[in-house]
């Protein structure tokens, strides 16, 4: 405690007091190791004698200093009511050092207070700040207990609160198992209850059930926490240290065009990235091409046949596609063909020029291919392929072999992964590498080259398999401690048609994702035109109407649904504006920005108006608004935490559909029935319009979806 307080001191400005009281203090409540300033952001009071803080609402944990005072306080009566006579030296140094750690911590909350009493950019995490809160409640009613159950969540139900804390019920299970005490869930409600500290968030709690703890929210608090998001703009909770992130997505094969599996992890990678970027992480957005392999010598072979000068003249391949089975044809039917086709594929790999500059030529066709769909889903990657990882393969067979995991099987070298039956083979027998050395490669290379603290595979459920034996083959090896990096594999399923069965054309063919996105313009235009947006808005506003709703549409029917599971894939239904669609939420969001256009109120109004006027939240569906509003960082939080993206469309169309409540219940603007002419602008009402906007515009922004200002 002392080493803690004495380094919160001097970042105050303070000198450090640890001269004066080190050594003194024998509380065992006390803090035994000191904490470093960098961790402040990220924990709890766990065990009783580790003080932690999760979240910047309570930047110290007042509440943990003041139930020390009171523990020492409590050690001083105790130590007079046991027969002690007069005062002794012991009981004198422990009633000098509390005098002395109350002077210190009244100090210490005055400058926090301050520097609270500043405006905060950071958005607060409610959901964070009451588990902080909580948690030192729990922390001083049962400081016995080692990482107590910490469980807040929303209410479900207005009347019975704003958050529930339902952490006394697993407290009970823990005393009888561990204390044999027999606890009623309430009693220990109650006893969490009276120690809450005081906080500014809280306006109080009632207990409900058998131990149910309903929070109420302060209404000034939440006002608040809506002016600082009008002032600063929406800005990411705090994270802690910066850390390097690397996301794997996207991955199509050279000379194969992308189809519907690729739409998936395409959308998927670039929103996970868009989350991590706005956290304040460093990502790095990597596209692990297929361009390597025994592939490209029948597309060399082939490339010298049709096109004989490439070396001089670029080849004028139209169609990569039809190029790539015309050779592949040839390759199964002639075997003249495929000898040379071999022969090209070492000449390739021993770096041959003239087969370099043919590879390079097939890889460039096919990246301007590629390039047209991230341009349309306004994806961003950093290429590197198979073929970026092919000089550190052999690096990977000789450090395996030198730590005694190679067996050789019929010329193969394989590896065996403790708990995975099927082994990876590393080198083939005729001494070629396989995917599996392609992607232990590219693991240690992101694990040991680019040194991320998170890296996540963005690929298809199907490789799930294949993915945790290569992560477990990295962990056996010694690259990486999963409990200091996390490498995870985010999974999805297939795409399926109106049909349930895996999505194909009519002559059952895989559906060609530019294709699919040229459908989806066509649509849209069609669905703009029936609403007659065409006679309404600009030949420029249309085209930027259809290119937010098709593309939106498609990104959101994907990004809605929860990655794990196969979807259904049903143009009508994306481009449905009821429901949970995008088309509703942009139109929602379209009618939000006119609200105060109507009310010819500009953006340096509402600027001047969120620093001077307060948000009042007096009607029951502006509290509700208020509320929703402020729970995106929590939301932001949980899917940093688990990757499913479907809770932030979730949490979008609910807000969407309380700003309709609200709307329909209070006059932003109030008009004379007669004239139709404005009488009232009420502002802090304009001012919620604008906060929803504001939040609902960076949920677009982190799902890749483009609103317009008119629809």
């Amino acid at each position: 405690m002392v080493n803690w307080l004495a380094r919160i001191m001097s970042s105050l400005g303070e000198q450090p007091y640890k001269e004066q009281c080190e050594g003194k203090i024998s509380s065992s409540h006390l803090t035994k190791e000191p904490l470093e300033m960098s961790a402040w952001p990220h924990v709890v009071p766990a065990a009783s004698h580790e003080v932690v803080i999760r979240n910047a609402c309570v930047t110290i944990p007042f509440a943990f200093q003041e139930n020390e005072i009171r523990l020492l306080t409590a050690e001083i009566e105790r130590l007079k009511n046991s027969g002690c006579s007069g005062v002794s030296p012991s009981l004198e140094g422990l009633r000098d050092e509390n005098a002395k750690l109350k002077y210190r911590l009244n100090f210490l909350r005055k400058s926090l207070q301050e520097e609270r009493s500043k405006p905060a950019k950071s958005m607060v995490n409610i959901n964070s700040c009451l588990q902080e809160i909580f948690g030192a409640a729990i922390q001083a009613a049962y400081p016995e207990l080692e990482n107590p159950p910490l469980v807040v969540t929303p209410s479900q139900q207005p009347k019975f609160g704003d958050y529930q804390c339902n952490s006394a019920m697993g407290i009970t299970q823990i005393l009888l198992k561990t204390k044999e005490q027999k606890v009623s869930p309430r009693e220990i409600a109650e006893k969490i209850t009276k120690h809450i500290p005081a906080n500014e968030c809280i306006e109080k709690v009632e207990i409900a059930g058998p131990g149910f703890i309903n929070v109420h929210l302060r209404r000034d608090f939440v006002s608040k926490q809506l002016s600082s998001l009008l002032v600063n703009g929406v800005q990411p909770p705090a994270i802690g240290k910066r850390k390097k992130v690397v996301v794997d997505f996207s991955s199509p094969n050279i000379a194969k065009e992308m189809h519907v599996g690729h739409l998936r992890s395409t959308i998927i990678g670039e929103s996970m990235c868009r989350l991590f970027e706005f956290a304040g992480y460093d990502v790095l957005r990597l596209n692990h091409l297929g361009d390597w392999g025994t592939q490209f010598g029948m597309l060399i072979a082939h490339l010298q046949d049709k096109f004989p000068d490439y070396l001089t003249v670029s080849p004028p391949i139209g169609d990569l596609q039809a190029f790539y089975k015309e050779s592949k044809r040839r390759f199964d039917t002639e075997e003249e063909f495929k000898k040379r086709a071999y022969q090209c594929v070492v000449l390739l790999q021993s770096k041959t020029p003239d087969f370099i500059k043919a590879w390079e030529l097939i890889c460039d066709v096919s990246r301007k291919e590629f390039q047209k769909i991230y341009s349309c889903l306004d994806v961003t990657l950093t290429e590197r392929g198979e073929s970026f990882y092919h000089e550190m393969m052999k690096d990977i067979v000789r450090e395996f072999e030198d730590k005694g995991f190679v067996q050789v099987d019929d010329g193969r070298k394989i590896v065996f992964v403790p708990g995975f039956p099927v082994p990876l083979t590393i080198m083939k027998s005729d001494g070629g590498y396989t995917y599996d050395t392609s992607d232990l490669a590219a693991l240690k290379h992101r694990l040991c080259e680019e040194k991320a603290d998170i890296i996540i595979y963005v690929v298809d459920s199907g490789q799930s398999g294949h993915l945790q034996t290569v992560f477990a083959a990295g962990q056996m090896i010694g690259w990486y401690d999963p409990k200091v990096t996390r490498v995870a594999h985010a999974a999805f399923g297939v795409v399926l048609g109106e049909d349930k069965k895996k999505f194909k054309t009519r002559s059952g063919d895989t559906v060609r994702l530019i294709d699919l996105l040229e459908e989806g313009l066509k649509r849209a235009m069609d669905k703009l035109k029936d609403k007659e947006r065409d006679k309404v808005l600009t030949a420029e506003e249309l085209k930027a109407a259809q290119m937010s709703v098709a593309f939106g549409c498609i990104k959101y029917a994907d990004l809605s649904h929860n990655r794990l599971n196969d979807y259904v894939f049903s143009f009508d239904k994306m481009l449905d504006d009821r429901g949970n669609t995008a088309a509703y939420l942009l139109y929602a969001f379209t009618r939000i920005r006119a609200i105060a256009r109507l009310a010819n109120i500009d953006e340096q109004m509402l600027r001047k108006a969120a620093r001077e006027e307060v948000l009042i939240l007096d009607h029951e569906k502006e509290w509700k608004l208020g509320k929703c509003i402020l729970r995106f960082p929590e939301i932001l939080q949980k899917i940093l935490e688990d990757l499913l993206l479907h809770t932030l469309c979730d949490y979008l169309y609910e807000l969407a559909t309380t700003f309709t409540e609200f709307y329909d219940n209070c006059y932003c603007v109030e008009k004379d029935r007669q004239s139709g002419q404005i009488v009232k602008v009420n502002m802090w009402r304009l001012l919620l319009c604008e906060a929803t906007a504001t939040v609902m515009a960076k949920g677009f922004d982190i799902l890749g979806i483009k609103p317009v200002q008119r629809m």
